[in-house]
């Protein structure tokens, strides 16, 4: 049995996924992912992008997300061209990350890094930074097992996990708050759970335990029984964007990583093949006061304190997919 599915058992979870597959659904059978699905995907990119970073610290207007195109200056700056970027390659990282998740890890986190990881060489411009195949990339040629996955040598920085003593950055930026009339699961409770978010830990069990994720996400593929049951896809990639929020394996732009992470997932495992659906938006509507409790939930590891980290990116997937629907409704009218 698939290790992950007694998750998608605990109590309200599968109600919760199951709204949002409907949601999900809804939108791929709208009439103009027919004709300019194409569209919406660069949409859902831009829009997921700007809420990611928004939740980094760099909560800029979408319109002038839209307009940039020197992203290299300031730290807010290279934050929405750092959220752009790993946004614009997600969908090109499904055959690495079916076999190798660590290499693509190793790759979302040196696009992150863009300039600040890559030395005096790289653009300034997210879109000269796209495209390239992680096949081609030389760190794939360095050694065996993490050497190979992350990298090695003077300038490793970018695109390796913590190593030793050193420690990530801070998770977010300042506070968003919720979006008017949206509540997060439990918070209508009598008692509403709250959960603390713990330290991230030392290097060592970080990188003990990415391995150990990776692992468990590689022995999930290839062939399966007619009769297996197997996780959602939802409920995988609240796992994968969970585990890394919580163990910031990197030095910096951990929460960057973490919900491209989770846009990756959500396309490999078949739920937004076309990545129409910007959960980001949806965490970033949520507050993120409400990001961190249902994080501290995963982290605690209770039955509870997971069932809360599942609804809450099955609430934050739906909220996207409003977001996308509202788009391809401003399309139909011709405004768009």
């Amino acid at each position: 049995m698939d290790p992950l599915e007694p998750l998608a058992q605990l109590p309200g979870v599968p109600e919760a996924v199951a709204e949002a597959r409907r949601a999900v659904d809804r939108l791929y059978g709208h009439r103009v992912m027919r004709r300019r699905a194409a569209e919406v995907t660069s949409e859902s990119a831009l829009r997921g992008a700007r809420a990611s970073a928004a939740l980094d610290g760099a909560d800029w207007p979408l319109e002038e997300v839209r307009r940039r195109t020197d992203f290299g200056g300031d730290p807010q700056a290279r934050t929405v061209g750092a959220a752009l970027r790993l946004n614009a390659e997600a969908g090109q990282l499904l055959g690495t990350w079916r076999h190798s998740p660590l290499q693509v890890l190793a790759r979302l986190h040196l696009l992150a890094a863009g300039d600040l990881g890559r030395g005096q060489g790289s653009s300034q411009d997210p879109a000269r930074d796209q495209g390239q195949d992680p096949s081609q990339d030389p760190a794939r040629d360095q050694g065996q097992g993490r050497a190979q996955a992350f990298g090695q040598g003077a300038d490793a920085v970018a695109g390796r996990p913590r190593q030793g003593a050193e420690q990530p950055a801070e998770l977010f930026g300042p506070e968003l708050p919720a979006a008017e009339g949206v509540a997060a699961p439990g918070t209508a409770a009598a008692v509403a759970p709250v959960y603390r978010l713990p330290p991230a830990p030392g290097a060592d069990e970080a990188a003990a335990r990415l391995d150990g994720l990776a692992q468990l996400l590689v022995s999930r593929g290839g062939k399966k029984h007619p009769n297996e049951r197997t996780a959602p896809a939802l409920v995988v990639a609240a796992i994968v964007h969970g585990e890394l929020m919580t163990l910031r394996p990197f030095g910096t732009h951990n929460g960057l990583v973490a919900r491209a992470a989770q846009r990756v997932v959500l396309i490999a495992e078949g739920l937004d093949p076309q990545a129409i659906c910007p959960l980001e938006v949806g965490l970033a509507e949520l507050g993120t006061e409400a990001y961190r409790n249902a994080l501290g939930g995963y982290a605690a590891g209770t039955a509870e304190g997971m069932a809360l980290w599942l609804t809450h990116c099955a609430a934050a997937l739906r909220l996207g997919v409003r977001e996308s629907t509202a788009v391809c409704e401003a399309m139909q009218r011709g405004m768009v």
